[in-house]
């Protein structure tokens, strides 16, 4: 990562992380309304995949949409884990409350994140985990429950 563009990639996580409990609330809300947390998250992917595969289209990449044996197996993972994600946010959410649901996903996002990044797990980048960012860590996770306390 270059400086230069550290605002810009801020930025837009930034905006990720806003989505983020948005995207909660409303498939969560559509989930309850259609009766099927299953139904709603299909919508979900189904949009989802139509946004990108206009996006690869319109880019040119979409010939590159393949399953390779040169590419580690666990590298397609990634759907798995989106799924869980979207299945667990969109029936829990209304249950628990999207702010405690994503609560637990930030404390959950901060710890996967830093062994991640510790270790430079999947061809991350190397950020090893000191005391400072440990502590930094540790206040982070103390914001968001004090943020999430009620009474």
């Amino acid at each position: 990562m270059t400086s230069s563009n550290a605002p810009t990639f801020a930025i837009v996580m930034l905006l990720t992380g806003i989505g983020i409990p948005i995207l909660a609330a409303l498939n969560g809300g559509l989930g309850a309304r259609l009766g099927s947390p299953l139904a709603a998250s299909t919508i979900l992917f189904g949009l989802a995949f139509l946004i990108a595969a206009a996006g690869a289209l319109a880019t040119g990449t979409l010939g590159q949409i393949r399953i390779s044996s040169d590419i580690p197996l666990h590298f397609y993972f990634g759907g798995l884990f989106v799924a869980f994600y979207v299945i667990s946010v969109t029936f829990i959410a209304p249950k628990f409350g999207v702010g405690n649901a994503i609560f637990f996903v930030l404390v959950g996002q901060l710890a996967s994140a830093a062994v991640i990044d510790h270790f430079a797990l999947f061809g991350s980048m190397r950020f090893p985990l000191d005391a400072k960012r440990l502590a930094g860590i540790a206040l982070m996770v103390a914001g968001v429950w004090l943020a999430r306390r009620t009474g």
